[in-house]
């Protein structure tokens, strides 16, 4: 998949959630991105969201998690907009992503800076804590004022999920709508020329 430079969607910086099922998409003419499609990218996209350390280290394993979150996340933002069952297995996995951290922080203390409390973060810990951070966003969002507002793009090659700013809005981005336009515009050209 190549790198497509896809503009945020309403919600993907106030939602970490919706940014996860938003960080692949596939679109037309072969052309797509994957945002995690290797574990430094994962650690760069999690570091941009402040979810983990810039210096902290993440496994290929770790990132195969995440990438599972983000199939889980679909799954439900899918079952939410459509009014349908989410697959068990998806809000199993979510649960699991929300009760994976201790919640304990614990004290610490610096000679220079004094007593400060923060969780410990072994290299196996560090995708579960930014792990639970997104799963209590998702879940917040899929209980909270916003649930009805959760979309997903109509833009037929387009499959990421946005709020919607306002009732008539349709499409994720002005990218995904300018090519709708286009194309039923070329449509109706085709047709008025009997092509």
């Amino acid at each position: 998949m190549s790198e497509i430079n896809q503009p945020p969607a309403p919600g993907f910086v106030e939602h970490p959630s919706l940014a996860l099922a938003g960080s692949v998409n596939d679109l037309p003419g072969a052309k797509g991105y994957d945002e995690l499609a290797d574990a430094e990218s994962a650690m760069a996209w999690l570091a941009a969201r402040e979810l983990i350390s810039p210096d902290a280290v993440l496994y290929e394993l770790c990132r195969g998690r995440l990438v599972g979150l983000r199939a889980d996340l679909r799954a439900l933002f899918a079952a939410r907009v459509s009014c349908e069952a989410p697959p068990a297995g998806a809000i199993q996995a979510l649960n699991d992503a929300l009760t994976s951290v201790p919640g304990a922080r614990l004290l610490r203390h610096d000679p220079v800076a004094g007593f400060r409390r923060e969780a410990d973060h072994p290299a196996t810990q560090v995708v579960e804590h930014a792990m639970a951070t997104i799963a209590e966003d998702a879940a917040s969002l899929l209980t909270g004022a916003e649930a009805p507002q959760l979309a997903e793009c109509e833009a037929g090659s387009c499959q990421r999920f946005f709020l919607r700013t306002h009732a008539r809005r349709q499409w994720c981005s002005n990218r995904c709508g300018d090519r709708v336009r286009a194309a039923r515009a070329y449509a109706r050209k085709r047709v008025g020329s009997g092509v």
